[in-house]
């Protein structure tokens, strides 16, 4: 560029903080707009594999893949499916040396990205409510509290019901028929020795039909549940969510028939229930150049969860910055940016559908199939018949 470009990043999330990290890393200086108050005021999630062609691709080239691998946890990368029986049908296990998707709390790698920046990068508290286009290719970001900024480049990464997305598109989320309630287990290796078998060092999953039951290991012997079933977004009419009991036996219910090991993840959880219903964007889900507005991460391609969401938005933010800082225009760096983005995002969320409606069948066979495709790498060398996610 041939003067300091004005940023503006939307949402603190893991993309938009890898962005700002490329860009300084190249004086180019940008400010992250982030809603919540402080690092601090929600819980950030679960576990996340980063991926070695996506994640861990865009932690490279924001000089911090060293740190990852300190907080990343590679015995993590351990699968075990079942049936509704607790019946082990697979079970992978990742070689000594294998680091192709080592699992890290998203709160760690978020941390670990908003420690890299130059302090006052994020400001916090600052949601944004809308963005319109200038004259002359830049964009006005509108704030909730009515003020305005201009900006050369403001980019949506502020997630599944962005404020900057109806810049560029009228697309918005919608239902996929399938629901997530989250539900957790701490201390889970003294406390809940049962759940601890189950999940093993990393992910268990079991599944029949329409329903499965998924337990991933985080940090600290903190396990995370999730509960999925295709139904509608409804399927807890009459039922106040904030009462836990009356979501337990409204769930119970649903799974009758399975095995009891499986149904402590049910009955045993700390705290109450987090319900989850999964939205989508369109697919393929592209727009018409606004000039000096973009988006990346879920912002630009909601797709069902298949592994790949927080590696996409990863590897967005590092390209979209690197393409930033190596073309002479904003206009020049957007083109090159959305020719690789829209395509890849569009395959990799064709692909999340098969596995959704693979995983998720409208169905309630318990033969319906579970196909290598659908698992998140091939065989590894000492896999052996029998379990898991």
């Amino acid at each position: 560029m041939s003067t300091t470009p004005r940023i503006a990043i939307a949402g603190a999330g893991l993309g938009g903080l890898v962005c700002a990290r490329v860009l300084q890393q190249h004086g180019v200086p940008a400010t992250v707009f982030e809603r919540e108050t402080d690092p601090d005021a929600r819980s950030q999630g679960g576990t996340l594999d980063i991926h070695e062609d996506t994640g861990q691709a865009a932690l490279r080239t924001a000089g911090l893949f060293d740190e990852f691998l300190a907080l990343s946890r590679p015995e993590s990368q351990e699968w075990h499916l079942y049936d509704r029986h607790a019946t082990l049908i697979r079970h992978d296990q990742a070689g000594e040396d294998d680091l192709s998707r080592p699992e890290i709390d998203r709160g760690h790698l978020r941390a670990l990205l908003l420690d890299s920046l130059a302090p006052g990068t994020v400001r916090w508290g600052h949601s944004v409510r809308a963005v319109t286009p200038l004259p002359h290719g830049t964009a006005r970001l509108h704030h909730h509290n009515h003020t305005t900024e201009d900006f050369d480049l403001v980019i949506g990464a502020d997630g599944a019901w962005s404020r900057v997305r109806p810049a560029l598109s009228d697309a918005q989320p919608s239902y996929a028929g399938v629901t997530l309630v989250e539900a957790h287990f701490d201390d889970v290796d003294h406390r809940h020795p049962g759940i601890a078998r189950l999940v093993g060092r990393g992910t268990m999953s079991a599944k029949a039909g329409r329903r499965s039951l998924v337990l991933q290991r985080n940090s600290n012997g903190h396990v995370r549940a999730y509960i999925n079933f295709r139904g509608p977004q409804d399927w807890h009419a009459g039922v106040d969510l904030a009462d836990t009991e009356a979501v337990r036996v409204r769930l119970l219910a649903q799974y009758q028939g399975w095995n009891e090991n499986l149904l402590d993840i049910l009955r045993d959880n700390e705290g109450g229930f987090i319900n989850r219903p999964m939205f989508v964007l369109p697919v393929p889900h592209t727009w018409r150049r606004v000039p000096g507005i973009t988006l990346l991460g879920d912002a630009a391609h909601l797709m069902p969860p298949a592994g790949v969401g927080a590696n996409l938005a990863l590897l967005d933010g590092a390209e979209l910055a690197q393409s930033v800082i190596g073309h002479s225009t904003i206009a020049e760096a957007l083109d090159a940016y959305e020719s690789v983005m829209l395509p890849r995002a569009a395959e990799n969320a064709k692909t999340a559908q098969q596995m959704l409606a693979g995983l998720m069948p409208d169905t309630d066979s318990d033969d319906a199939a579970f196909p290598d495709s659908l698992w998140p790498a091939a065989p590894l060398p000492d896999s052996r018949p029998a379990h898991t996610s």
